[in-house]
């Protein structure tokens, strides 16, 4: 699939309008229940994941969708797919359920088992990050200025740890405080990275 900046736009698109149904539920008295891995799940999750993949079933109908709410399809299905969408509707549901403001909606385009376009939108602040293969990564502020963006450089001895806000284990930060002076940055969903 040809990746430019009309169906960019479009995804981009598709990922606000997923995060607008977010945000009518986020204030709401909403209840959670529990998935079969014990992971959180609330109407929220739904409705974008709904939101999601209605509209990319209408732009892309080929194109199968993957999101992390779909029924469960067999590996040996999916593993025939040469394109596909990857869809996390909600990530960080339980950043969500504490009201932190640390969840994002993350839909990417999959291509040959690697990733071609990936946007992540953050809900509350309407910021939606986008890259593309050979096109570059970019951010897009909730006023609609868009400007380029690189990883960042830093001291060769500092070390900075990005990770989960709600996971983690007693073996990981026995891990990290063996570390000398590193900083730990606990951030929920895909806003770590």
């Amino acid at each position: 699939m040809e990746i430019n900046q009309k169906l960019i736009e479009e995804i981009c698109q598709i990922a606000g309008n997923a995060a607008d149904r977010i945000l009518e539920i986020y204030d709401t008295d909403f209840s959670v229940e529990s998935k079969d891995d014990r992971s959180p799940l609330t109407a929220a999750d739904l409705a974008a994941h709904n939101t999601i993949c209605a509209a990319l079933a209408e732009l892309t109908p080929d194109i199968p969708v993957l999101s992390e709410e779909s029924a469960e399809l067999p590996y040996a299905e999916r593993s025939q797919w040469n394109c596909y969408w990857l869809v996390d509707p909600l990530d960080g549901t339980r950043e969500f359920i504490k009201r932190n403001g640390e969840f994002t909606v993350n839909i990417a385009l999959i291509e040959n088992g690697q990733p071609g376009l990936g946007v992540i939108t953050v809900p509350v602040t309407g910021v939606c990050y986008y890259a593309a293969t050979s096109l570059g990564a970019f951010k897009t502020s909730a006023e609609g200025v868009t400007e380029s963006i690189k990883v960042k450089t830093t001291e060769a001895d500092k070390i900075t740890i990005a990770g989960s806000r709600s996971h983690g284990s007693e073996k990981q930060r026995a891990f990290i405080d063996q570390l000398d002076g590193a900083e730990i940055l606990a951030i929920g969903s895909s806003l770590k990275f």
